[in-house]
């Protein structure tokens, strides 16, 4: 199981999954967990952290790619059943790979997820205008020609290449990831009769607040997984 790497600069956007990580890495559904750390991640450096600028849904998503095929090449993985997972930008590289790189990964766990940039970066509200300044810096200004990149990397308008079972978790009251993204992205990848599972908490925003949703949250994501996941002959 892939788990994307949520980024710092995306603090306006960003969710903590730490308490997933321990719990994904312990259920029996896995042989194995591998945390990602894929150019723009932080913690390695301003040039590192620099490498996905105006490159994102490509050069971050080819490192989860390559990610995956080296655990493809290690003797005590399933390399037909490897998945991925991520929160909030780690959500948006979910939907990346599973949109334009769609024969990667088994299945796809979005949690809180960007699938449209152009309504994201619009609807960012004046009173988080230095969020949205570095945020326009790195992704791209979508009131100006950057709206035609923009475009061509939200997951929403690739829907339709989609092909392998996806998990979105939204928040209702989400301010930064609008729950419209996720309506959007779940009706147009039913409409190719793929198999979508999508789970609203009236009660949150963006990310878990309360602990009763976590649980239930991290719930769903385990039964999820023993369903696409799981290698055959388990119990």
């Amino acid at each position: 199981m892939i788990l994307t790497k949520n980024r710092d600069i995306f603090s306006w956007l960003g969710i903590s999954l730490i308490p997933l990580r321990p719990y994904v890495a312990n259920c029996d559904t896995f042989a194995s967990t591998f945390k990602l750390n894929n150019r723009g991640s932080s913690g390695y450096g301003k040039s590192f952290y620099k490498m996905d600028d105006r490159n994102h849904g490509d050069k971050d998503l080819k490192d989860c790619i390559w990610g995956k095929k080296w655990l493809q090449s290690q003797d005590y993985i399933n390399a037909d059943k490897i998945g991925i997972i991520g929160g909030s930008y780690g959500g948006y590289m979910t939907m990346a790979a599973m949109t334009f790189a769609p024969e990667e990964f088994t299945v796809g766990v979005n949690l809180f997820g960007v699938t449209n940039w152009l309504r994201t970066l619009k609807s960012i509200p004046p009173y988080w205008e230095s969020f949205r300044e570095a945020l326009f810096d790195e992704l791209g200004d979508p009131f100006t020609e950057d709206s035609v990149r923009l475009y061509e990397i939200s997951p929403l308008f690739h829907a339709q290449n989609v092909k392998h079972p996806i998990l979105v978790l939204q928040g209702a009251n989400d301010p930064r990831v609008l729950q419209v993204e996720s309506d959007e992205i779940v009706a147009a990848v039913r409409e190719n009769e793929v198999h979508v599972e999508y789970i609203v908490f009236p009660d949150e925003g963006h990310g878990f607040m309360k602990k009763e949703n976590e649980i239930k949250g991290y719930g769903q994501i385990l039964e999820f997984l023993d369903k696409y996941l799981k290698k055959e002959g388990e119990e």
